[in-house]
């Protein structure tokens, strides 16, 4: 999704709307096609429309669609309730173009039958908002118009739906250069967001009428109406005041809206000749927290370069790659004009000729891939373009034309200008290319190290639980090379999940999938799954064609509980834990716990894990631990070895699982005799008061 307002993504704050009032709407009474007017609007049962959206939301298209059919076939749901549904699951899996067709059967049938004209409402504004990011713009007033003239004074649908319907068609008419009609379709969804103040106040939905007005504040940019878009800027605020007014107002969306009008303010303001009153709504802008974030900075880009600022706005197009990449934005011609040719300019204005030109061959090697997606799209809406009739298909022809004599005109200038700069730097480069390489591939490898460090560290806890007779402790000591240790826990009442964990490999990749591996951990455990099952489904899901590399992690994963003492594990090829006596640890009473060898997760696709049981652990420690302790070596390499662990453990005392695991770190330490590690260290130590 693209993260900076621009005419083509303006709908998709509507997208957010419709979604949010289709999952929290109707949840009451049981109904079917056979027991409603032809007018009526249905309501689907609570526990149907739960069962469906918690399946939805966890993204398991097969078994929603089973459910939905099920619903469906016992007479629990209508069709358009159905297919509703089914379009709210394709959003949620990201297969728009799948959702838009399910939306259009909810219109078909309202068109046949007159019947759920609320979930009609909805299913049109979805659907025009699809159509509307698609540049699809007269499709989606056909679909709109009538729409608005069907439910206008249908007191069934809220204010605030048809209130989106008008900015849907505003910002078409706006795309199609309507801009009269524009103006007023949004002077119209202005007068229905005021009348939805009048309504039952939704704080969420209103959170989304509160975008939707600033929608006209970006559609006007660049069409010389800075008096209009200052008029709506306004709105917004006023909107924004009342709002703030209201209980548990959300301050965070506060501060992005306060952020996204001051530094559009300041840009109106500039373009107004008023610079005194620019640099103040700018300065408010930089106190909030929005202005601090990559979408608050892209955002600001503009005015910076409009004063003069042009070091300021250097420094933040150094992160547009990153962004970009997090964004999961696909390089195409828009991104390239939006993005790297003020980034090559700004850069080339504040006399950094070195990034100037390191943009330009960037962009040289964008071109040629993005003017071939170019294309395909172009054919792609060529093919939309010869289903049309007459007349709409002639003003679709000659949009699509100028659109291209645009992007040639686009790609000859980028062409040149390219051509022109490498020609200018060729010189100067080549005596510092081999240093420049040498430079970048020193920082690339300390950034990797950096970056991996970042994800391994922000995975595992710092904090443990705070549970009346549980006392829990781990650390994890970083190599100086990036491994892949991991840990971590989840508490479920009295019910307590642990698990450590050594991925194999070294830097990124490895705390990539050590990352992967956390967060299945959690996920399954917060379903209540058993180690073994937990196990099973995250080897399923690290396993096979996707795991190219042949990555793996030995794993232990514990499920206690507090009250009881039980503990069920599974231990996918890691180090064997030792279970001991806290009151007298000896011999027999201190020993690694014996289980069965299964194989390290990641490896065999389709594996069944098997897991065991310990009657109760209370009033024993159990400890846990990664190779960086057995085999942490000295400066003779030899090992710290598994019988030194065990003696240390019965013949030494400590009062709880914190002192313990420190003191072995102690005894690792003082054993390497100042050898570099070579892997990390990792200790986990659970008690349960007996």
């Amino acid at each position: 999704m693209k993260r900076i307002n621009n005419l083509n993504s303006l709908a998709l704050v509507t997208v957010l709307a419709i979604v949010l009032m289709t999952v929290s709407s109707c949840r009451h009474s049981r109904s079917n096609d056979s027991s409603v007017n032809a007018s009526a609007n249905t309501k689907l049962d609570h526990d149907v429309d739960s069962i469906i959206y918690a399946s939805t939301i966890k993204g398991d298209e097969e078994r929603t669609l089973h459910l939905i059919d099920s619903f469906l076939n016992a007479g629990r749901m209508n069709s358009m309730w159905a297919d509703m549904l089914r379009s709210r699951l394709y959003v949620a899996c990201d297969k728009h173009a799948d959702a838009s067709e399910y939306r259009q059967k909810v219109v078909d049938a309202f068109v046949e039958t007159g019947k759920e004209p609320i979930l009609y409402s909805r299913a049109v504004v979805s659907l025009a908002n699809y159509m509307e990011v698609n540049e699809r713009y007269e499709e989606a007033l056909r679909v709109l118009l009538p729409a608005v003239n069907f439910l206008r004074d249908n007191p069934d649908v809220s204010a605030l739906v048809k209130s989106l319907m008008h900015n849907v068609i505003a910002g078409c008419q706006i795309a199609l250069n309507r801009i009269d009609e524009g103006r007023q379709s949004y002077e119209e969804s202005y007068r229905c967001l005021q009348q939805y103040k009048k309504e039952k106040y939704n704080a969420k939905d209103f959170m989304q009428a509160v975008i939707s007005c600033y929608n006209p504040v970006v559609a006007f940019a660049g069409l010389d109406m800075n008096d209009e878009r200052l008029k709506w800027v306004e709105r917004c605020d006023s909107l924004l005041t009342w709002y703030r007014e209201q209980p548990n107002a959300d301050v965070e969306f506060l501060d992005v809206r306060d952020g996204e009008l001051s530094v559009s303010r300041a840009e109106i303001l500039l373009a107004q000749g008023k610079s005194a009153e620019a640099a103040k709504a700018f300065k408010r802008f930089r106190e909030t927290d929005y202005s601090k974030t990559p979408e608050g900075q892209i955002n600001s880009l503009s005015y910076l370069s409009k004063t003069g600022h042009y070091s300021e706005a250097a420094d933040i197009y150094q992160n547009i790659d990153q962004w970009l990449a997090e964004w999961e934005e696909e390089i195409n011609l828009e991104v390239i004009d939006n993005y790297y040719r003020p980034k090559f300019q700004t850069n080339h204005l504040a006399g950094r000729k070195d990034s100037a030109y390191a943009v330009a061959v960037k962009m040289n090697d964008m071109l040629h891939p993005a003017i071939v997606e170019q294309k395909n799209n172009d054919a792609a809406k060529l093919a939309t373009i010869y289903d049309t009739q007459g007349k709409e298909r002639k003003i679709a022809q000659q949009q699509a034309e100028i659109q291209q004599q645009r992007i040639v005109g686009l790609v000859i200038a980028i062409i040149l200008l390219t051509i022109f700069f490498i020609i200018y730097t060729l010189v100067r480069r080549r005596a510092a290319k081999r240093l420049a390489e040498m430079k970048a591939a020193r920082e690339r490898m300390e950034s990797e190290l950096r970056i991996a460090r970042s994800i391994q560290m922000s995975m595992v806890p710092s904090h443990f639980p705070d549970y009346e007779g549980l006392d829990m402790y781990a650390s994890m000591t970083p190599a100086k090379e990036v491994g892949g240790d991991l840990y971590g826990y989840v508490l479920q009442g009295d019910k307590l999940y642990f698990a450590l964990g050594d991925v194999s490999g070294k830097g990124v990749p490895a705390s990539l999938f050590m990352a992967q591996a956390t967060r299945l951990f959690r996920t399954l455990a917060i379903q209540g799954m058993m180690p073994a099952e937990i196990c099973s489904s995250m080897n399923d899901a690290l396993s096979g064609e996707d795991n190219e590399s042949g990555m793996f992690v030995t794993f232990f994963l514990g499920l206690v509980d507090l009250k009881t003492g039980h503990l069920d594990f599974c231990n996918a090829g890691h180090n064997p834990p030792v279970l001991g006596s806290d009151k007298c640890c000896t011999d027999e009473t201190c020993n690694f716990l014996e289980m069965v060898p299964n194989a390290p997760i990641g490896l065999f696709p389709g594996l069944e894990y098997e897991g065991e049981e310990v009657d109760n652990i209370k009033g024993c420690s159990l400890f846990i631990y990664t190779d960086g302790l057995n085999e942490a070596e000295n400066r003779q390499q030899e090992q710290f070895g598994d019988d030194r662990l065990l003696d240390i453990l019965r013949t030494s005392r400590s009062e709880n699982a914190q002192q313990l695991v420190e003191m072995l770190a102690a005894e690792v330490e003082q054993h390497r005799d100042g050898a570099e590690p070579n892997d990390d260290l990792t200790m986990m130590c659970i008690r349960i008061k007996g």
